[in-house]
């Protein structure tokens, strides 16, 4: 019996849903890629304890809060006179030393929640009112139209990349990242791709072509890379450096999303953090580094955040409970290094936390307008002031 169109349509269907979310598989898509710039967003997830990510080391009331676990002062990396990093994060001095850091200080949002889930749906949406489902970076994929146009590197996809009318891909690993179909269904694939069809179906057909030759395309690309640097053996480095061969494939991404966990530091924090730390400096040492090896530096940049802070006092497990405002970070060329925002009143708490200042909101409007190009206003439903932190 011939295929029908019913099957033609399935199958058609089965393809799409089998590519792991492979970019420009439209010719528009492919058409666009190349020139554009790219945003890397990294989540720390569980709650990063900023004050000891961006140490207040001339500040008295940091360390009567923190008789334990607070960073003594020879050990932070001095930026200014009275803030320094974690030791952990040695591996970005010199991205500080060259301009190409910054912190913003004291980042939240109105009514802080310190639930996990709560707060990183709001971070995700972009809505502190929580009445949102779909994600800002979701929003932005609607806005330019491509749901190809921006990806998650792991698992799961995070709420950030969900849209209203599509669902942006997660890619782990990079090399797997092509057209798969079910054992059995290759050769009346194919045979429905050889059939001249009219109207949608051949609509479909068309852009499954596209497809698979955009697919080969990216996967001959991703050959062609070497590696601009020697990464750290982590999950979360192996999943930048895949981000990098993905923007050194040219394909038109232009948000990229990267996660590291366990943040959640209730108990014995300095040895969790200080590793984690680590392995963040690590990572996005030797990403910067194979950006600037690939002839790529000036198209990228990186910013990273957390669902909420902690508290400033530590706990009695020699760690810290959830809190609200902490610190963003933002790397790359086209970052204003330095410090944006004023240093938290740590003898002025609310509720045991930082009173934050600068809407988080303020620092993706930035992202938006300055680098990607795009109406904050669109994706973020209102106008924000940011920082700063865009060069």
């Amino acid at each position: 019996m011939s295929p029908t169109r019913r099957d033609f349509l399935k199958l058609s269907a089965i393809a799409v849903a089998a590519t792991t979310g492979m970019p420009g598989f439209l010719a528009r898509a492919a058409a666009q890629a190349g020139g554009e710039k790219t945003l890397v967003v990294v989540q720390l997830t569980g709650g990063n304890d900023g004050l000891n990510t961006l140490v207040p080391y001339s500040n008295g009331a940091y360390y009567a809060a923190r008789p334990r676990i607070a960073i003594p002062k020879k050990e932070v990396l001095t930026l200014t006179p009275d803030l320094g990093m974690h030791p952990g994060l040695k591996p970005l001095m010199k991205l500080w030393d060259d301009g190409q850091l910054a912190w913003m200080e004291n980042v939240g949002y109105p009514n802080p929640n310190r639930s996990h889930f709560a707060s990183m749906a709001i971070w995700h949406t972009a809505d502190p009112t929580q009445a949102k489902a779909d994600g800002w970076i979701g929003r932005i994929a609607e806005k330019i139209g491509d749901p190809f146009c921006a990806s998650n590197m792991g698992g799961t996809t995070p709420q950030a990349l969900q849209a209203s009318e599509f669902s942006l891909p997660s890619i782990d690993p990079l090399d797997s990242f092509q057209v798969k179909l079910p054992q059995g269904l290759e050769g009346a694939f194919n045979t429905m791709l050889n059939t001249p069809r009219q109207g949608e179906a051949d609509y479909l057909r068309r852009a499954t072509r596209q497809m698979i030759k955009n697919t080969a395309r990216v996967q001959a690309n991703v050959r062609k890379y070497r590696d601009g640097a020697a990464y750290p053996d982590t999950k979360f480095a192996r999943q930048l450096r895949d981000a990098a061969r993905l923007i050194a494939a040219g394909v038109g991404q232009r948000v990229l999303y990267v996660s590291l966990g366990g943040f959640d530091t209730h108990a014995g924090q300095r040895a969790e953090q200080d590793e984690l730390l680590a392995t963040l400096a690590g990572g996005l040492s030797a990403f910067q580094t194979d950006l600037e090896k690939q002839g790529l530096a000036d198209k990228v940049i990186v910013m990273g955040f957390s669902e909420f802070g902690r508290r400033v006092a530590e706990n009695d497990s020699a760690g810290t409970d959830h809190g609200k405002g902490s610190v963003m970070f933002a790397l790359g060329r086209g970052v204003k290094g330095g410090i944006h925002g004023d240093s938290p009143d740590l003898e002025k708490l609310s509720e045991g936390d930082i009173i934050y200042k600068q809407d988080f909101r303020g620092v993706y409007a930035e992202a938006l307008n300055k680098w990607l190009g795009l109406s904050a206003r669109d994706i973020l439903g209102g106008d924000f002031g940011g920082p700063g932190w865009v060069a």
